[in-house]
Formats: structure tokens, sequence, C-alpha cells
């Protein structure tokens, strides 16, 4: 085989791996907030879209970020995520490269953001990302208003887990030898 044939050939797996990879159904994830959901109640979530640069989508599709310490706040009537870090992208440097953690502004509809904004002005209640991942090729957040848990909130919450995990085996058990 020539050695033009081989580059051909490497090329078109090349293709076909990227068609594959464009095609792929359901959502991408690329990172998920593990620790929200144990220090939180979960009262609401949205998915929103998000505003970012050319580098900072192309380290996130290499599947780079943290969202632990992120939060969300609205000012000016615009919603925006905080403290969420994005590494540069490997390849760019100077003026395409971008700040790892500076703000970026959510897209979501004005009565969404608007109804949050009130329960956040009467009620003690924070916006905290829960998962960042690729929806039909666009990056989107999944946003949650949650209302922070006290430590003896967090045990309950351990306790009531563990009691329905022992009630559905117990279950099973019994589902078992009826059968």
């Amino acid at each position: 085989m020539s050695r033009y044939a081989l580059v051909v050939a490497r090329a078109k797996q090349i293709q076909a791996r990227r068609a594959a990879l464009r095609q792929e159904d359901g959502d991408r994830v690329i990172a998920t907030n593990r620790r929200a959901r144990h220090d939180y109640d979960i009262l609401d979530t949205l998915e929103c879209g998000i505003v970012l640069t050319g580098s900072e989508v192309k380290s996130l599709r290499n599947g780079h970020a943290q969202i632990a310490d992120g939060y969300a706040r609205i000012e000016d009537g615009e919603l925006w995520i905080m403290n969420v870090h994005i590494p540069p992208w490997t390849y760019a440097v100077g003026f395409g490269s971008h700040d790892p953690d500076r703000r970026r502004k959510l897209l979501v509809h004005h009565h969404e953001m608007h109804r949050w904004d009130m329960q956040l002005r009467t009620q003690p209640l924070t916006l905290i990302p829960l998962s960042l991942y690729f929806s039909e090729g666009r990056v989107k957040v999944s946003l949650a208003l949650a209302r922070g848990r006290t430590h003896h909130d967090r045990r309950q919450a351990i306790a009531e887990r563990d009691a329905r995990r022992e009630m559905d085996r117990a279950s099973k058990r019994a589902a078992q030898h009826d059968a």
C-alpha cells in the first residue's frame, strides 16, 4: 500500500470517529457538583445557556471544568455564574486564551429569572450549578434554586436515605422469597 493510500485511510478513520462523536445521543456531562445535593435542599432546577469564548468551549470539549465552588447571582437584570473554573485550552496562547475564573453570563428567559429573583429576595436561598454538559452541541448549565442544610439536616437526610435503601432491600428479599 502506498504512503498516500495510508494517509487517506487514516484521514477517513479520523472523520468517521468525529462524525460518530457528533451523532452521540443524549447529553455529554462535562462536570457535576456532587456536594450540592448533600449540602443543599434543591427546590427548583433550570437549564441555562452560557456565554463562552472559543478557547473555553475547546477546553470543555476536552472535559476540563470545576463547578464545585460555583454559584450564581442576579445583577442588573442579568444572571451571572461565578467561581466556575474552566482552565485555558492547551493550545491557546496570548490573545486566544481566557481568564479561567472569570464570571460568565447565563442565558435564561426573563420571566424565569424574575420569578427566581423574587424568591431570592424573600427567602434565604442561593443559586448553585448542579452540572455542566453539552446538549445538541451547545454548553448548558443545570442551575438549582437551593436552601442550605444545617449539620443536623444533613445527618437526618443521610438517615432517611439509609432507611429508604434498607426498606427497598427488604422488599426485594421478600419478593424473591415469594417467587
